[in-house]
């Protein structure tokens, strides 16, 4: 299938679905196509709509975006290579995704990296994370503009999870990035990827035993249904990076440069505040759904990573290990 077809299908798919666009940024004279493997419901979709209209007004209807949610324009894979393609605009990707292209960026998402949701944030306003950045630029062409909060990724199985023994053996879903595996494998579990809009029905049909995801993730996957335990490990303070694409970006003057990136920006703050939000609801949300939520003490959970931080999967060095270990640690 050309990918003309492709998105006149996945735009046809977006209308049918009563996701159109507000007139602002339909009637833009170059609307700008933003792609993620995540649901309409997710603020990572409704706070990138409100993008759209902020955008056509900046810009006086000259520039506005166009969001395709759930996986319409591809999977996490296909988005990112649709970047450098011109297929796609601008995109929410994993850390780990946009490792693939530069290794040490990945360093955000890999697991018990970060001692909690401060830590995490002071990173994301460090000259440690503005240099991971440019070396993604510099390595791919594309514009990594700001990290949007993802939440605290937690396991789900059917059966209770309380120290990393209740793990071996089993069959976790994780994303298809090398660095998803390190968990799973420090624990003994056996990391088994599988693509994002699939993970459902492989739970259903018992493919897998469980996967990890952040709650509100889970809930709006509906991954609860067919999961009867949510397992508090809190193993990755995980985010998604926005990134405009390099044809995209060079293609701007430089004033609308600044002003794209003061929306996606303003996007990420909407996305963060709205999943920090449902993250402290959630919980007892799950247990009215008759889901077990099971509290866990993570420490050996959090030993068992850190021996392999900087083994033979890690994609940074230790020097830019130790200085994000630092950041924030004396406050």
């Amino acid at each position: 299938m050309t990918i003309d077809k492709t998105f006149k299908i996945a735009l046809a798919a977006t209308t049918a679905m009563g996701l159109a666009l507000p007139a602002a940024a339909q009637e833009a004279d170059r609307v700008l196509k933003w792609a993620h493997v995540y649901e309409s419901s997710e603020p990572y979709h409704t706070c990138a709509v409100e993008a759209g209209d902020k955008l056509a007004e900046a810009t006086d209807n000259r520039l506005g975006i166009e969001v395709f949610p759930a996986s319409s324009l591809g999977k996490e894979v296909d988005i990112n290579e649709g970047l450098g393609l011109g297929t796609v605009d601008i995109i929410w990707t994993g850390q780990l995704f946009a490792g693939r292209s530069y290794g040490p960026i990945a360093i955000g998402g890999a697991p018990f990296m970060f001692r909690d949701y401060d830590h995490w944030d002071a990173y994301r306003n460090s000259d440690l994370f503005q240099e991971m950045l440019d070396g993604y630029e510099n390595a791919t062409g594309n514009h990594p503009v700001t990290l949007a909060y993802y939440g605290a990724r937690h396991t789900t199985s059917n059966e209770t999870i309380s120290e990393p023994a209740d793990m071996e053996g089993m069959k976790l879903r994780v994303p298809n990035a090398p660095l998803y595996m390190m968990f799973p494998r420090a624990v003994g579990a056996n990391p088994t990827p599988i693509a994002f809009a699939e993970v459902y029905l492989a739970l259903q049909q018992g493919t897998v035993d469980g996967q990890e995801n952040p709650l509100p993730t889970i809930q709006a996957k509906k991954f609860y249904e067919v999961q009867s335990d949510i397992n508090l490990t809190g193993h990755i303070v995980d985010s998604l990076l926005g990134i405009v694409g390099g044809p995209t970006w060079n293609s701007l003057d430089e004033g609308d440069q600044e002003t794209l990136a003061t929306v996606i920006e303003e996007t990420s703050d909407c996305v963060t505040t709205q999943i920090r939000q449902s993250e402290a609801e959630l919980a007892d949300w799950f247990r009215e759904q008759g889901v077990n939520v099971n509290e866990v003490d993570i420490t050996p959970f959090r030993e068992a990573v850190m021996e392999m931080h900087n083994g033979d999967m890690a994609t940074w060095d230790q020097e830019t290990y130790d200085r994000l270990q630092a950041i924030g640690a004396d406050g």
